[in-house]
């Protein structure tokens, strides 16, 4: 629900900027300046620029997520080692308390997994390998509860980059269409040079907007790719070790 309210807001601001930037400045902006010339690129420029701006807010969203939120208050190696120490001791509570504490992806799936391992490690009722199995399952559903939030959005960027390379095109060729309507009247047979240069000047607004959104768009895209790997990574690499280290200690 939180994350429908943020979209619809989102849009809604990005298209009111783009309306105010484009009609209150660029259009009041002198002649012959970029900001003009800015305005000549026609309403399509609304779009690009609220496109622009859904990616700033996507780009602050997701940076906010994946290097606070998901991270946690700590960093995760000393978090980690943290929780390795107290399982060491056999310390179940303890190692409960320090994801607790630490908060973040990794921590909410360890912990998972040391509460399930907490819970069934007494019952006589279930064998040792079983106790992993659960152990392992309850580290499975938090995994596939969390990784989502880490990759939230990400289809949003994707999205944006593409549209915003189609939306460029359609200026562009909307311009061009200006541009040679103006290279003859059908009257007098004389080029009219001030509709050919505005025709000309929006083909090459919508373009450079165009690729400016999708350049931003699919270098942030790929950046929280590889940053959402690198977190599965270190969730998967977290969780082996401690199974591993449930079975040597408790399989004895």
């Amino acid at each position: 629900m939180r994350q429908v309210i943020f979209v619809t807001i989102l849009m809604v601001v990005s298209f009111g900027v783009g309306f105010g930037i484009w009609f209150g400045i660029f259009r009041n902006a002198p002649d012959r300046t970029l900001m003009h010339t800015m305005y000549q690129g026609g309403p399509l420029v609304i779009a690009l620029i609220a496109m622009l701006v859904m990616l700033m807010g996507f780009i602050i969203e997701r940076s906010i997520t994946l290097y606070h939120g998901a991270t946690g208050k700590a960093s995760v190696q000393s978090f980690f080692k943290k929780v390795i120490t107290a399982l060491q001791k056999s310390d179940y509570e303890g190692a409960i308390a320090a994801c607790d504490k630490q908060k973040g992806t990794v921590a909410n799936i360890l912990r998972a997994g040391i509460e399930r391992f907490n819970v069934v490690k007494d019952d006589a009722s279930l064998n040792f390998e079983k106790k992993i199995s659960e152990t392992q399952r309850a580290i499975e559903e938090a995994n596939a509860l969390e990784v989502p939030l880490l990759e939230r959005n990400l289809i949003a960027l994707s999205t944006i980059a593409s549209t915003a390379t189609m939306v460029g095109l359609l200026g562009t060729t909307i311009g061009m269409i200006r541009a040679f309507a103006a290279t003859g009247d059908t009257a007098t047979g004389a080029i009219n040079a001030e509709q050919l240069a505005i025709g000309i000047s929006e083909a090459l607004v919508n373009t450079a907007g165009g690729l400016a959104n999708a350049i931003i768009g699919i270098i942030s895209y790929n950046f929280f790719v590889n940053k959402v790997d690198a977190f599965n990574y270190t969730i998967d690499e977290a969780s082996y070790e401690v199974i591993q280290l449930l079975k040597d200690k408790e399989g004895k």
